[in-house]
C-alpha cells in the first residue's frame, strides 16, 4: 500500500476505480473491536466483524461509482473512513442520472439484505448455530448492521443517501437549485434532531455525525444560492450540452490553450479573437464533458440545470 497525501492509503485498484483508506480507519477499529471483545471467544472474530462491516460499505460505494459510470458519469475514487465511505462520482447533471448513481448504493443493500437473512435461516435449520457459535454470531451481526446501514442512509437528511435522493426526485419537479436549497434546509432540521440524539444517548458518534452532516448541508446551501444566482443569468439560446443538456452562459468563459485570453467560444465560432487558434472541443463549464460544436445545436436548453462555472 502506498501512502498517499491527506493521511490516506491505497489499497487497490478494481475496475478503474481507487479504493483508499483513512489512517484513523485504524484507530477506530482498535477501539470498536475491544468494546465487542465480549461478543466472541476469540478476538479474531472482533476483527472478522469490522472488516465485514467495512466490506458491506464498499460494496455499497461500488454501487454508487459504477452505476454512475453506467450513466456516462466519472467515478475513479472511493475513500473509507471510520464513519464509512465515500465515493466520489460526477454524474451528468440530469435528475435521471444522479438519481441512479445515488440509489444504486442502497440497492446494494437492498440485495444483501435476503441473502444475509437467509444463510442465518439455514444456519438454524441445520442446527450449526450451537456447532459454530462464533459463525452464527458474526452472521447475524452482521445481519443486522446491513440492514441498519441500509435503513441510516435512507432517512431524507441530505447529504446522506436518502437525502439526496430526495432532492433527486425533487429536481423533476423544481429544477436543480431548488431542490438543492430545499434538500439542504431538511439537512439541517435532521442535524438537530441528531445533536438531539447525541445529548439523549451520549453518544460522541452522533455528535461527530451532526458536525459532518452540518458542514455538508452548509455547503449544500451556499451551493444552492449560487445556483439560483446563476439561473438568472443570461444563457445562450439555440445551444445546449449534448451530455447534461445545460444552455452555456453567454460571456467570456472559456480561456485559450494557446495564449490563455478568454472568450465566450459560441460567440467567436470556437476561435480565439486574440491568436487565432481554433479548438475542435467545446468543454461545458456546467459538467466539463467536451464535444464538437455542431453537437452542441442537437438538443433545447433543460430549465433549471446550471450551476457556477468553476
Amino acid at each position: 500500500m502506498a501512502t498517499l497525501n491527506q493521511g490516506s492509503l491505497r489499497l487497490f485498484r478494481f475496475a478503474g476505480i481507487d479504493v483508499f483508506l483513512h489512517w484513523s480507519w485504524f484507530l477506530v477499529a482498535a477501539y470498536m473491536v475491544s468494546q465487542r471483545s465480549h461478543l466472541y471467544s476469540a478476538i479474531q472474530w472482533n476483527v472478522l466483524e469490522y472488516l465485514a462491516l467495512f466490506g458491506i460499505v464498499l460494496l455499497h460505494e461500488f454501487g454508487h461509482a459504477l452505476a454512475c459510470r453506467q450513466v456516462g458519469g466519472r467515478s475513479d475514487r472511493i475513500m473509507l473512513w471510520p464513519l464509512g465511505g465515500v465515493a466520489y462520482v460526477n454524474p451528468p447533471q440530469r435528475p435521471g442520472a444522479t438519481l441512479w448513481s445515488i440509489a444504486a448504493g442502497p440497492l446494494v443493500n437492498v440485495i444483501l439484505a435476503p441473502a444475509l437473512l437467509a444463510l442465518s435461516l439455514l444456519m438454524r435449520s441445520l442446527e450449526l448455530a450451537d456447532a459454530w457459535p462464533n459463525a452464527h454470531t458474526l452472521l447475524r451481526t452482521v445481519t443486522i448492521l446491513n440492514f441498519v446501514l441500509l435503513i441510516f442512509n435512507l432517512l431524507p437528511i441530505y447529504p446522506l443517501d436518502g437525502g439526496q435522493i430526495l432532492r433527486s426526485l425533487l429536481w423533476f419537479l423544481l429544477g436543480r437549485a431548488h431542490s438543492l436549497l430545499v434538500a439542504s434546509i431538511i439537512g439541517f432540521l435532521g442535524v438537530g434532531v441528531m445533536i438531539l440524539a447525541a445529548v439523549f444517548l451520549q453518544s460522541i458518534w452522533f455528535g461527530i455525525l451532526a458536525g459532518f452532516v452540518l458542514l455538508n448541508c452548509w455547503q449544500g446551501l451556499r451551493q444552492a444560492l449560487a445556483l439560483a444566482r446563476v439561473d438568472k443569468m443570461p444563457h445562450r439560446t439555440g445551444f445546449a450540452c449534448p451530455t447534461c443538456g445545460a444552455a452555456p452562459l453567454i460571456g467570456a468563459y472559456w480561456r485559450c490553450g494557446q495564449c490563455r485570453t478568454q472568450f465566450d467560444t459560441f460567440e467567436t465560432g470556437t476561435v480565439c479573437p486574440h491568436c487565432g487558434a481554433g479548438f475542435d472541443m467545446t468543454r461545458c463549464p456546467d459538467c466539463g464533458a467536451q464535444h464538437p460544436m455542431n453537437t452542441w445545436r442537437t438538443r433545447p436548453p433543460i430549465p433549471g440545470n446550471y450551476h457556477p462555472i468553476s
